[in-house]
């Protein structure tokens, strides 16, 4: 049986000890495609960053789960964990940027006056690993990109990386419980699951503990096969 790697939720990039550069993402979709592979009898590791959610099953096979802070934390974990795994399902949202400079001990002083903030990239996690995955693993992406973007962006980026899939994910669906996502695979297929797949489910409680509700019982066997 294939071994599942799933990365879910967020980066955070520090400013300073209190300020730091993240994203909306709420690890939602990473954390219920890790549970689904779970509950399929799959061995799931989680690579998840800073989220208040947790896997939860009900049977108790709950993925192994590593915890991130920064995209730099994350390379370090999928360095260890990747050769040992054979699918990654890369859903964790990378920050594009982190500050070129920062102070990880202390708090920058409030000025009243402007503030620049240098910027560099983040190293693309998914595509640096091209190059030293093996022959018989599978890497699959995800996109977020704004619906008149989406398909050309995803294809561009299927491509790029050598990915096997990738999921086409529309802007507005981001922390939402519910999306209509298109899988885009590298031997052109395209395949979009049935909408809707179920009626909408109640929010979570306000208060943990908490646990991801997504839709993970349609068919998804052109990600994960044994």
């Amino acid at each position: 049986m294939r071994s599942l790697l799933i990365t879910a939720g967020p980066t955070q990039e520090p400013i300073d000890a209190v300020r730091y550069i993240a994203n909306r993402s709420t690890g939602l979709m990473g954390i219920a495609l890790a549970e689904a592979g779970s509950r399929r009898g799959f061995p799931v590791t989680l690579l998840l960053g800073p989220t208040t959610l947790s896997p939860q099953t009900p049977d108790g096979s709950s993925p192994t789960t590593h915890r991130f802070r920064t995209a730099s934390d994350l390379k370090r974990l999928l360095a260890t964990h990747w050769p040992h795994h054979d699918v990654l399902i890369m859903a964790a949202a990378v920050s594009d940027y982190r500050p070129v400079s920062s102070v990880p001990t202390g708090k920058l002083p409030h000025r009243n006056e402007p503030w620049r903030l240098e910027l560099e990239p983040t190293p693309d996690l998914l595509a640096e690993l091209a190059t030293t995955s093996r022959p018989d693993q599978t890497r699959i992406g995800f996109a977020l990109e704004p619906d008149e973007r989406l398909t050309a962006s995803a294809r561009r980026k299927l491509v790029d990386k050598n990915l096997a899939a990738i999921v086409a994910n529309p802007l507005q669906t981001i922390a939402s419980e519910h999306i209509t996502a298109t899988v885009l695979l590298c031997d052109g297929r395209t395949l979009t699951p049935p909408h809707p797949p179920h009626p909408p489910r109640p929010p979570h409680p306000p208060h943990p503990p908490q646990r991801a509700a997504a839709n993970t019982d349609s068919p998804s066997g052109f990600l994960i096969s044994s």
